[in-house]
């Protein structure tokens, strides 16, 4: 399995942290914000791991991460131009993914636990699912993507309601079949003006091709200033949590 890091967009809700820099390289409590969606992916068995984001900072992002050696990995990097959302950033891993599946993980988020036996699952689940998320559950489902399941199946997905039919959200851990591109290519525009993954989805939703795996230990992204602290607070528990032990 290949795995695909999305680090572009402008941050706005962070500025004006995100002024002049790109803000997967804000600080995390001890680590820049983007090294933990790459450890959710090497620590999970990836190592080939391409990098998507704008072109203003890749340097930036190289010069941090360079060529993932020091990581037992390879990395890849491919230049987003413009803000086409999560669905046109991710229709550029076309030849990156070749013809295996991936994971693909938003580069603020904030994972605790070891996601390898999701991993494992859907390789035994691609028979009968296309797609597969990871779900959480929050306290403030109303900020996030609340996910509606039944069974082994995602049943709908809504952005941001205002009433929450659940305390389970879409926490920006995705894994694919290589036929997702198609559908990629065949997104229109969101109300937003971008092209959505998660207009995809819903489609695999509705036509029950999309499964799930609950996180069962605590999860954060970090977009917001409220969640980047959160975040902070979160690393710097585990490692009081770890250093007792």
């Amino acid at each position: 399995m290949r795995g695909v890091l999305l680090a572009g967009g402008t941050g706005s809700r962070l500025l004006p942290l995100t002024k002049v820099t790109n803000k997967h390289l804000l600080p995390v409590y001890k680590k820049p914000m983007i090294y933990y969606p790459l450890e959710t992916l090497i620590n999970a068995g990836i190592k080939e791991i391409l990098i998507v984001t704008g072109g203003e900072h890749i340097g930036d992002f190289f010069r941090l991460l360079g060529s993932g050696k020091d990581w037992g990995a390879h990395f890849s990097y491919e230049i987003q131009e413009g803000n086409g959302g999560t669905g046109a950033a991710l229709l550029l891993a076309e030849d990156f993914v070749r013809d295996e599946e991936f994971m693909v993980i938003l580069g603020d988020n904030v994972v605790s636990e070891e996601v390898t036996c999701f991993v494992e699952d859907f390789k035994k689940e691609k028979e009968h699912f296309k797609a597969k998320i990871l779900i959480a559950k929050v306290p403030d489902p109303h900020l996030y993507g609340v996910v509606d399941f039944k069974g082994k199946k995602i049943s709908g997905i809504v952005e941001k309601p205002k009433k929450p039919r659940s305390h389970y959200v879409n926490t920006g851990l995705w894994m694919f079949l290589p036929e997702v591109f198609e559908h990629l290519k065949q997104l229109k525009k969101s109300p937003r003006g971008e092209y959505e993954i998660t207009d995809v989805l819903a489609w695999y939703a509705a036509q029950g091709l999309l499964t799930y795996s609950i996180l069962k230990s605590p999860w954060t992204d970090a977009g917001s200033f409220d969640s980047l602290y959160k975040a902070t607070v979160l690393m710097k528990q585990l490692e009081l949590k770890t250093s007792r032990q």
